[in-house]
């Protein structure tokens, strides 16, 4: 629970937006290793994010990798790949394809990001080469973000890898778009222990500032009607070869 003049503060610059987002679309995709209904630290952050997102009327769905069977690979449907059940493709198109904001939320594990959370990554680049209506990669016109938590290094470490691999694949990435809490060294308190994160002003000032890029970033993209499709529009280039295991756009 954030202090009480921090939420304050925080709701006081919701309701004084002067820009309406309430068309915007968000998920944001918890790699914690924890299943439902189980306490998750990484949830506690997400929270604050979710706190700006849905305050000004953004839809936001939050969900956790490890609650569904995804099967590792880079195609878009694995079960053509020899898979029994693949969760992924329907959590695609019900939450990945409509949205305009996603968000890559991980734990740290050995000072990386989680497994499942670079498992979506992959699941993510298997839809990399789909075009959107302008025939550019389907990722163009969307925005990423990054939440990471952990009680030990590596936050930027995370980010870095995860916005990237985001930025790579045609999502934009806005201005400070990530936000990480990190406990001592060793064993300790993690995020929501003895509410130790919450009371992080420094994290909890991060957290706030990304959702609002992300927001900002998201609104004049939609308003735009994407990136300009001048120059980067993939039917102007063959790189295909069909017969090849490895795809140009992987």
């Amino acid at each position: 629970m954030l202090p009480d003049h921090v939420q304050a503060f925080i709701d006081a610059e919701v309701a004084a937006s002067p820009t309406d987002f309430s068309d915007l679309r968000a998920v944001i995709i918890n790699g914690t290793l924890k299943r439902s209904p189980a306490e998750s630290h990484t949830d506690g952050l997400i929270d604050v994010s979710t706190r700006v997102l849905s305050g000004v009327g953004a839809r936001v769905d939050v969900i956790r990798t490890v609650d569904h069977t995804i099967p590792p690979g880079v195609y878009p449907d694995m079960r053509e790949q020899g898979w029994d059940v693949d969760d992924f493709p329907d959590l695609y198109r019900d939450l990945v394809a409509p949205a305009d904001i996603v968000i890559l939320a991980t734990p740290i594990w050995l000072g990386d990001q989680s497994s499942l959370t670079r498992l979506v990554i992959e699941r993510l680049y298997g839809h990399s080469g789909e075009l959107n209506d302008a025939g550019q990669w389907a990722y163009y016109g969307k925005v990423g973000g990054a939440i990471v938590t952990g009680n030990e290094d590596g936050g930027k470490h995370c980010a870095a890898q995860m916005l990237y691999s985001l930025s790579h694949i045609g999502f934009t990435i806005p201005p400070q778009a990530d936000a990480y809490w990190l406990g001592e060294a060793g064993p300790g308190p993690s995020y929501l222990d003895d509410n130790r994160g919450a009371q992080n002003h420094w994290t909890t000032r991060n957290t706030v500032f990304a959702a609002w890029n992300l927001l900002h970033t998201a609104r004049r993209l939609k308003d735009a009607g994407g990136l300009p499709a001048h120059g980067n529009v993939t039917d102007n280039w063959d790189l295909s070869n069909p017969t090849h295991p490895n795809p140009e756009y992987r």
